[in-house]
């Protein structure tokens, strides 16, 4: 066990020290927007780390849109001001040692918004989304599957329908953290899992009404093991 979680710090100050180099390879060459980073055998040599090392850090700036792969051609900074860059990759990085309860929190008083948002504002196509995000999730717990990511999933299609790219910005910033801690941290079990179903359904039906008192206070009930978690309540 040990070794497991040394293994786990350590690649993560690897990744972060990479990433910390591509900021200042960013700023040391005046890179903007539309412009080409060299490429993983490079980087690879000049951090001194291994070249999946180097994809994992690129694979993380992706995700946060700080960065673009295109697949034969190569790595480019994505559109945002370097000013704006670098205050989201200091951020990403202080974020990578927040506490899991301030970022489960964060998870719970951002939900309550964007699912009030959501059933105000939702498409059919968000709705859509939201379902089939739902039916993943249920298909994974009645297997007896690991359905942590489907859970969060359903989730962020709610943060997305709600309109608030802010929002939805935040919500896809806390959930790989989310994702990796949650286990290990025992927030959920099997049996919260299949009460998340009917947790889950509740809540979609509450959007898909477009009723958002109901689709809130469904949410507030569906969070009431993190509220105890995190309030000792």
């Amino acid at each position: 066990m040990k070794l497991e979680v040394l293994t786990k710090n350590e690649n993560q100050k690897i990744q972060d020290l990479i990433i910390k180099g591509i900021k200042e390879l960013i700023n040391y060459k005046n890179l903007e927007p539309g412009d080409k980073l060299p490429s993983e055998r490079m980087l690879s040599e000049k951090f001194v780390v291994s070249r999946s090392n180097v994809r994992e850090a690129i694979q993380k700036l992706e995700f946060y849109g700080l960065l673009k792969s295109i697949p034969q051609s190569g790595t480019f900074v994505a559109n945002i001001g370097v000013i704006a860059m670098n205050g989201m990759i200091d951020d990403i990085l202080r974020l990578e040692k927040s506490g899991f309860k301030s970022l489960v929190e964060t998870r719970i008083l951002l939900e309550l918004k964007t699912v009030r948002l959501a059933a105000l504002r939702r498409t059919d196509d968000d709705l859509q989304k939201i379902e089939e995000a739902l039916q993943a999730h249920k298909e994974k717990v009645l297997n007896g599957e690991d359905a942590v990511q489907e859970d969060l999933l359903f989730h962020l299609a709610i943060a997305k329908a709600c309109g608030n790219s802010t929002m939805n910005t935040f919500m896809l910033i806390i959930t790989p953290e989310i994702i990796t801690n949650f286990k290990e941290h025992h927030v959920c079990d099997a049996d919260l899992a299949h009460r998340g179903i009917a947790d889950h359904q509740a809540i979609f039906e509450a959007i898909k009404a477009k009723d958002p008192q109901m689709a809130k206070l469904k949410m507030k009930e569906h969070f009431r093991e993190l509220y105890t978690y995190c309030y000792n309540v």
